[in-house]
């Protein structure tokens, strides 16, 4: 079994953006909103800081009190819209109850929605014209892409549709020429539709619900999901029992996470120059 080791993936692509970024005149720079104190938000947010330093990116971090008003939020994702030096937005989510996360999305503008989660992005992408496409989504395929997995005319089935991971991914690989059928909570014959997969993508955040059962002998997987159990972190996938049915998978960690966070920084790096 091939490990898909996104590190190296990340590696690889880290050093060709420190190229594209030497080549830019001002330095890519991030707004990054976060709101209330959320653990693994934090984290998150310290991975993308620490990786806009080894590339030569700025990020501002907007830091509000669990308690900020949605007007207050707002005012300063429009001041951000305005501020040419400002390339790209995110809203780091989850958000507290109090506030709609959709709502606060769509007033960041298309151009600096690096996130791609805006009404006006996943239409574009749901068209099959994407013009910035949702990190996970673009590390699934760039992990694909690395060890050289085609997509165009193979069996792909996305466990999970969320609009962060499940839904663009699907998108995505179907606009590459991937025959792609996405399964919810709701799909019938899960289990089935899973097996005729050549490539399995598994985005539904239940640790180790995936065995092999759902694998079709010599299938791709890809652990999108991660989650803390007991102390250590775990994927979708059951590894242990898929891993000998399996041609290649990604790790958990240190597969599909390292690379949502260089493409993150690979599409801001695309907004300086969508926007010179």
């Amino acid at each position: 079994m091939l490990i898909l080791d996104g590190k190296k993936v990340r590696d690889f692509r880290a050093g060709l953006l420190i190229e594209r970024v030497r080549g830019l005149s001002h330095a890519p720079t991030l707004a990054l909103f976060q709101v209330g104190d959320d653990p693994a938000s934090s984290a998150y947010i310290a991975q993308k800081k620490a990786f806009a330093g080894r590339i030569g990116a700025c990020v501002i971090h907007r830091h509000f009190p669990v308690d900020a008003s949605f007007d207050e939020i707002s005012a300063a994702i429009r001041a951000d819209n305005d501020d040419p030096s400002v390339h790209g937005i995110i809203l780091q989510l989850p958000v507290p109850a109090h506030l709609s996360a959709n709502s606060l999305i769509d007033l960041i503008s298309p151009l600096k929605d690096v996130d791609g989660l805006t009404s006006e992005n996943q239409a574009l992408l749901a068209e099959g014209r994407p013009r910035y496409v949702p990190a996970t989504a673009r590390a699934v395929s760039a992990i694909l892409d690395f060890y050289n997995i085609p997509v165009k005319g193979r069996k792909v089935v996305v466990l999970g549709r969320s609009r962060l991971v499940g839904s663009p991914t699907a998108l995505l690989l179907s606009a590459q020429g991937g025959e792609v059928t996405v399964c919810h909570s709701k799909t019938e014959n899960t289990k089935d539709v899973a097996r005729e997969a050549d490539i399995l993508v598994v985005a539904i955040g239940k640790p180790g619900l995936i065995g092999a059962e759902y694998v079709r002998e010599g299938a791709v997987v890809i652990d999108v999901g991660i989650t803390r159990v007991d102390g250590r972190l775990m994927g979708d996938v059951d590894h242990t029992a898929v891993e000998s049915h399996v041609s290649a998978m990604t790790p958990v960690p240190g597969g599909v996470g390292p690379v949502t966070v260089l493409s993150l920084f690979d599409t801001l790096v695309e907004s300086v120059d969508y926007r010179i």
